[in-house]
């Protein structure tokens, strides 16, 4: 190899030789102990940009790190395949999603082998491919059979331009997160996935999950929201037997509701609102609210916007009637889609009382000098008839009891959370194994003719839900139960189905006797390190948390979680926005690639700062880089011959002092780098570190006694760089060690330990203060006790001279740092 450093043909031969010698092909091997690292797996969109390189550099480094370490390391790859922007390409470019997938996933695959990331390639996977999504139609029938999957009308947000339904997160201020069409509501029948009975579960795990970012544990609390509390009847007024059910946190404060308020789409305010005049108001009222998404309705720092109704209701703990109002920021889907309203207790009644002039009466006592609005903290019950004196907690057990024992209401937990709705009225998606015959109902197909496949010979123009609807041969099918004609399911599934288990076909992608190879399951489960963005903390998490719970409970695998730890990474920032192509200021990986190399943009993107903080992209970062590995490989070649001939081990009292401290930076940079990656995943501090030991190694080598009288150390401290940097920028640091000479690939070489003996100092520098301020500095033997490092503070004559013969009242010692000479006056 020539001296001058040719990333390009360097990085082809040795992703040429981990091909062929299949280096990251692995097995269950009980004898050592697993490590299975994964990164969120890809849609296949077409093109890999640098913004996307960023969590694939990350894994790759946890995984030939702890190869290095001895573990047996599990980093798989695949695709997310199906998914609308397929079928989106389709019509606008009129090409089949299979293919337009297939080509992507080609050209990502190919991206991904030159990057150089360490992937069992063996293990590869595509969830549009019918030997997976097989396995979880049958799952799907198993969650029938249990309950947990089953099909309801219900209101859903519908673009009419995608022509299918929105989750809550999908819908943007009213509109299509994909398209911005304006989305409206519309009742159709769906699958759902049951959820909800795994919500309590769910929760508790959250406090289990030590490897998780808080902010994300925080966030999966927040959206299955458990809240206790009570659920009883409002009597309206001049309906008798009708009652609105109303579900509270805080019974202790029933006897300061001032108002009820009903969620704008409640069943009951059709049949309260009669008149024409307030039907309309009603109406345009919907309207304004449709426009907004579940988060803009109740984000704490909006307006709360209402309509008062000519019904009004009861309160029943003191009789008194109450008006009724539908609001924006009441939920049809939490609780019973109904609040009282207690504005003195609580914030969000109180802004809503005072903009709509409503009485607000304290029901708990105010510390003195209280200038604040609503009050939420503890204290003693005021103007609440029997609850009077109660504490907070006391009143809310008393205000139970009393719905209890009369029979107006009972005790209650709800969870934020809704069941998982995952019918798609899209074609690209996996189908739905069941189908409807007029004799026999709905039945889900028989196992043995499993996978229903989806058909490729489908018209698809994006209009008029799904095109597998007009598709005869697919929708005619035999009655599994009685013989008779039915027809299948058109919808398909939602993706997330498929993303919430696919690390579990990981571990046995080519089983076909089931979903997961038991004994494979067993020994790779759980992921021990997850990687992905954090705009996946709630619904892919939580699915695929669900998902393996239900999974266990189906004695397919036996873990409870199926991550153990997560690293939720940082976006790439590029002008003031993350990088993406509907931003159009991607920076092309392979055009990075071609003119600097992948080690260098991997260099880039994990030098640039922590891997959980964004990161701003710089074309001067690169080429910083690109130097950094450039003058690493300079200095090989040039001091190569010297030193491949020098001995590799030499006794510490034959070096000068200069290159003993050299010895012993190389041993604290291997301390160092060691902890910032398992630790701290500090990678940034990491490759900073050992630059800085190359520019100590260069100094060194400048000096020509140094590189002769130290070139055991100079060539240990190299081979120690790029050990240390392999996992960071595997195919240079791999040239490199072949170049000096190294018969065995750097993919098998150990990581190295440091020696505690070489990390103690010869001497130690001691800062001397007198009364604080810094006078002098003295050196001592690192071996030194308290009493000679005095003796010889006091001695110092710079000291001397601020001690002026005044009486030393004491002295000071923060240990191998540092003495203050505390003096009288």
């Amino acid at each position: 190899m020539e001296e001058r450093y040719q990333p390009k043909t360097i990085e082809e031969k040795w992703q040429r030789i981990w091909e062929e010698n299949k280096t990251f092909r692995v097995t269950e091997d009980v004898g050592k102990p697993k490590y299975y690292v994964l990164e969120m797996f890809p849609y296949p969109s077409g093109r890999i940009h640098m913004g996307h390189v960023r969590v694939y550099a990350i894994g790759d480094v946890l995984a030939r790190f702890k190869r290095m370490r001895g573990y047996n390391v599990l980093h798989p790859m695949g695709w997310d395949a199906f998914g609308l922007p397929a079928e989106n390409a389709a019509i606008e470019r009129g090409i089949h999603p299979a293919k337009w997938t297939m080509e992507n996933i080609g050209y990502m695959r190919d991206q991904l082998r030159k990057m150089g990331i360490s992937y069992d390639w063996d293990r590869e996977i595509a969830t549009c491919d019918p030997e997976y999504y097989r396995w979880e139609q049958l799952i799907f029938i198993r969650m029938l059979e249990r309950g947990l999957a089953y099909r309801k009308r219900s209101t859903v947000n519908w673009c009419p331009s995608c022509q299918t339904v929105l989750a809550n997160e999908q819908v943007e201020s009213g509109r299509c997160w994909r398209c911005e069409s304006e989305v409206t509501k519309r009742d159709i029948d769906g699958w759902f996935f049951k959820i909800t009975s795994y919500a309590e579960e769910l929760l508790d795990w959250c406090d289990r999950l030590t490897g998780w970012p808080e902010r994300v544990i925080t966030m999966q609390k927040n959206w299955i929201g458990r809240s206790e509390g009570a659920e009883f009847d409002l009597p309206v007024v001049g309906h008798p037997g009708l009652t609105v059910r109303v579900f509270t946190t805080r019974p202790d404060t029933v006897f300061g509701m001032t108002y009820a308020v009903l969620a704008p789409d409640h069943p009951l305010v059709d049949r309260l609102v009669t008149a024409a005049d307030e039907k309309a108001e009603v109406e345009r009222f919907r309207a304004e609210v449709l426009k907004q998404s579940e988060q803009e309705r109740i984000a704490e720092d909006r307006p709360k916007r209402g309509l008062r109704l000519s019904a009004r209701v009861v309160n029943p703990f003191n009789g008194r009637e109450i008006p009724l109002f539908i609001a924006d920021y009441v939920l049809m889907i939490y609780g019973t889609g109904a609040i009282m309203a207690v504005p003195g207790e609580d914030q969000r009644d109180w802004d809503f009382a005072k903009a709509y002039g409503l009485d607000i009466i304290e029901t708990v006592k105010r510390p003195l000098n209280w200038t604040g609005e609503a009050y939420t903290a503890d204290g003693v019950k005021i103007n609440s008839g029997f609850l009077d004196g109660l504490t907070v907690a006391e009143a809310k057990r008393r205000a139970i009891d009393w719905l209890v024992e009369r029979g107006f209401g009972e005790g209650k937990v709800n969870y934020r959370l809704r069941d998982w709705g995952i019918s798609r009225q899209r074609y690209w998606g996996a189908p739905i194994p069941v189908m409807y015959c007029d004799a026999c109902g709905m039945v889900p197909e028989k196992e043995e003719n499993l996978p229903v496949v989806l058909p490729h010979d489908v018209e698809i123009s994006g209009k008029g839900g799904s095109p597998l609807a007009g598709h005869p041969a697919f929708v005619s099918a035999e009655c599994p139960r009685c013989g008779g004609q039915a027809r299948r399911e058109t919808d398909t599934m939602d993706t997330f189905v498929e993303s919430s288990w696919y690390f579990l076909r990981y571990c046995s992608p080519h089983y076909n006797k089931g979903m997961v190879a038991p004994d494979a399951a067993a020994y790779w489960m759980p992921v021990d390190q997850y990687i992905g963005g954090i705009e996946h903390a709630v619904l892919h998490l939580l699915y695929a948390r669900f998902y393996t719970k239900v999974l266990r409970d189906l004695g397919l695998v036996n873990v409870d979680e199926p991550f153990k730890a997560l690293l939720s990474q940082g976006m790439v920032v590029k002008d003031g926005a993350k990088m993406s192509k509907s931003k159009g200021n991607v920076v092309s990986d392979d055009v990075i690639r071609e003119k600097y190399g992948a080690d260098t943009g991997r260099l880039f993107e994990l030098f640039a700062g922590p891997p959980e903080k964004d990161l701003e992209w710089s074309d001067q970062g690169v080429e910083g880089g690109y130097r950094f590995l450039t003058r690493l490989w300079r200095f090989t070649f040039q001091h190569r011959d010297i030193l491949v001939a020098a001995r590799s081990n030499v006794a510490q009292n034959e070096l000068s002092a200069d290159i003993r401290n050299l010895y012993r930076l190389i041993h604290r940079t291997i301390k160092k780098v060691t902890e910032d990656i398992e630790e701290r995943f500090h990678f940034n501090t990491a490759i900073a570190a050992v630059m800085e030991l190359f520019n100590a190694l260069s100094a060194s080598a400048q000096d020509e006694s140094g590189l002769e009288g130290g070139a055991p150390v100079i060539k240990a401290g190299l081979e120690t760089i790029i050990v240390l940097l392999y996992p960071f920028v595997p195919h240079v640091t791999s040239e490199l060690w072949e170049a000096l000479n190294h018969k065995a690939a750097l993919d098998g070489v150990a990581w190295p330990d440091y020696s505690a003996a070489a990390l103690e100092e010869e001497q130690l520098l001691i800062v001397v203060q007198v009364n604080g301020k810094i006078r002098s500095k003295i050196t001592v033997p690192a071996d030194v006790t308290q009493e000679r490092i005095e003796t010889e503070a006091l001695a110092d004559p710079k000291v001397m001279g601020f001690l002026n013969g005044k009486k030393v009242q004491r002295i000071v010692h923060v240990p191998r740092r540092l003495v203050n000479i505390v003096v009288e006056g």
